[in-house]
């Protein structure tokens, strides 16, 4: 029987000496469970995605020097195979390099494979830094197993994408007992879903068992959720590593089938798997904690209007980051309601965050006056508006600037989209959490995260009133965007399209084909495409959102700024 070690890790980018302690630490690990192969995954060595840090002379000797080690740390493992994943330079293109997998064992590399799909759709833009592999099969037998190699997006092309070569072709004319794959596939909505169907099909029809082992944590936009699975070629996925954390797990491997090795059962996967919402917020703080731990900041602060958005990004950073780490700050203006200032001091109160009062009339009096003393035109309307909610993000970043706190913006996907946000106000910050999250899923997370916690920890209050910036008297949401149930279809049909889970996609098309039956229907609907296209200059300046969907705000979607739009 072949015994493999799983090494579902935590990586970061640049980090060499900590992802290299890691591996060393696992191969230690994998060697006293007497495992003959342990796997890590994709890039590994120097984190993924590493961008143009690849064209820095300095970062890839780093990642050779990393390599060094880790092979030199073999030697104390001899009989384990250790499968890593690195940049290798292409010994002959000169500065070309290859997104590589090697097998280590006993200070030598007995196996090398370089990838050969190179994805640059949606977030990625390998062919930017990498040279593709050549069409050929790597193999080691190992413990009486032939082991055939390849890299994520290798396995992604059975059916999925239009490449004209597939590495199952060749392992399989290699007559490999197991495939071995190692990944750093980012996590979104339906995507665990479809690796599972992916890969069980592509093993079924190959007669091909296959491990597929992941990262897992966040880098900037993206989060790696790990889930790690082995599938077989009758029996689909019979195995699933832990989601959202690190994991280190033993499997045996005979006759073309896994088993558990330590007495236990195999971990079989979770046919249910997690509800939208939960999914939601373990990928939110997940991303969160490791981009505040990565960029250094310990606490975060966050201004608290009393409204759902800032209610909901409160929360999920208390899950986070603790309570003691979140700081809230309410900033009332003329336009206020009670509830604004009542809602934030209940729900601080039920989360035990730190909340702060900084009233800004008197601030935006003085502006006022200011203005029509130099420009002769009294204050109002729209830059009346505005500037309220720049005072409040000025007074927020002053915080931040003060006491080393992480800014986090607290705008939706609905608002983002068609510019319900004032550039260098409510989009200042470093992070926004909810950023790729429409309205209506705004409050079915809220709503789950009190029904989790079996307590009101968002006051019903929040969840009920109608949604309003309150920036002027009895304005409203919707006097101007249609409801948010209709708006979030519109928006979902636009912007992502097929790319959205099947149900999803299939509810908004209809939708959007039975809006379309009225002229009032299509002007309504050629109007919130109009004012998305409108609103990508404040996208451009955005902070980053931490991405939960298959096509996010940012590098997964890449828009002009100056164009014509034909609706």
């Amino acid at each position: 029987m072949l015994k493999l070690a799983v090494a579902q890790l935590n990586y970061m980018v640049g980090d060499f000496a900590g992802n290299t302690a890691a591996i060393i630490q696992h191969m230690q690990k994998a060697a006293t469970a007497d495992a003959d192969v342990a796997v890590f995954s994709e890039l590994c060595v120097c984190g993924y995605y590493p961008g143009d840090l690849l064209e820095d002379s300095a970062f890839l000797s780093n990642a050779e020097q990393a390599l060094a080690s880790i092979m030199q740390a073999s030697r104390d493992y001899p009989d384990l195979v250790s499968v890593i994943g690195t940049v290798r330079p292409n010994k002959e293109q000169g500065k070309a390099l290859h997104n590589a997998l090697l097998a280590i064992r006993n200070g030598e590399i007995v196996a090398e494979y370089y990838k050969q799909l190179l994805p640059t759709y949606g977030i990625f833009d390998e062919r930017r830094h990498f040279e593709p592999g050549q069409e050929v099969a790597s193999t080691l037998d190992v413990a009486g197993h032939k082991l055939g190699f390849m890299v994520c997006e290798d396995g992604w092309n059975d059916e999925e994408h239009d490449y004209q070569v597939n590495p199952f072709n060749a392992l399989k004319a290699a007559k490999v007992d197991l495939i071995i794959s190692i990944n750093a596939s980012p996590s979104d909505i339906g995507k665990r879903q479809q690796r599972h169907a992916m890969f069980a099909k592509a093993a079924g029809h190959h007669q091909l068992p296959l491990l597929y082992v992941n990262q897992v944590g966040g880098q900037d936009q993206l989060v790696f959720d790990g889930a790690s699975f082995a599938v077989t070629a009758n029996d689909g996925v019979t195995f699933e590593a832990a989601r959202f954390e690190e994991d280190f797990q033993l499997l045996g491997f005979a006759d073309k089938q896994f088993s558990a090795i330590d007495g236990t059962a195999l971990v079989k996967p979770d046919s249910a798997g997690l509800s939208v919402p939960e999914f939601t917020r373990r990928q939110i703080v997940l991303g969160l904690q490791d981009y505040a731990r990565r960029c250094g900041f310990k606490q975060v602060v966050v201004g608290s209007s009393g409204g759902i958005d800032s209610a909901l990004t409160i929360a999920l950073a208390v899950q986070a980051l603790g309570a003691e780490n979140v700081i809230a700050i309410t900033m009332p203006s003329a336009y206020s309601s009670t509830g604004s200032v009542s809602d934030s001091v209940k729900l601080c109160d039920n989360l035990q965050v730190k909340l702060h009062t900084h009233p800004i009339l008197s601030l935006v009096e003085q502006y006022a006056k200011g203005f029509e003393e130099a420009f002769a035109l009294p204050l109002r309307g729209l830059t009346q508006e505005n500037l309220q909610a720049r005072i409040r993000g000025t007074i927020l970043m002053e915080y931040s600037n003060a006491f080393g706190a992480l800014l986090l913006t607290t705008g939706n996907k609905s608002e983002i989209s068609v510019g319900y946000c004032t550039l260098y106000g409510d989009t200042n910050g470093g992070l926004g959490l909810i950023g790729d999250l429409y309205k209506t899923e705004v409050y079915a997370l809220s709503q789950h995260i009190n029904d989790a916690a079996g307590r009101e920890i968002i006051p019903q209050d929040v969840l009920t009133k109608p949604p309003s910036a309150e920036l002027a008297p009895g304005q409203l949401d919707t006097d101007s965007l249609p409801p948010y149930d209709e708006l979030d279809e519109m928006l979902k049909w636009h912007i992502e399209g097929t790319r959205l889970p099947a149900h999803e996609f299939a509810k908004a098309q209809a939708f959007v084909q039975e809006l379309q039956k009225t002229e009032a229907g299509v002007i309504s609907m050629n109007r919130i495409i109009s004012m998305v296209a409108r609103n990508e200059y404040k996208r451009r300046q955005a902070p980053p959102i931490i991405r939960v969907r298959g096509r996010a705000f940012g590098s997964g979607r890449q828009m002009p700024i100056a164009a014509k739009y034909n609706n």
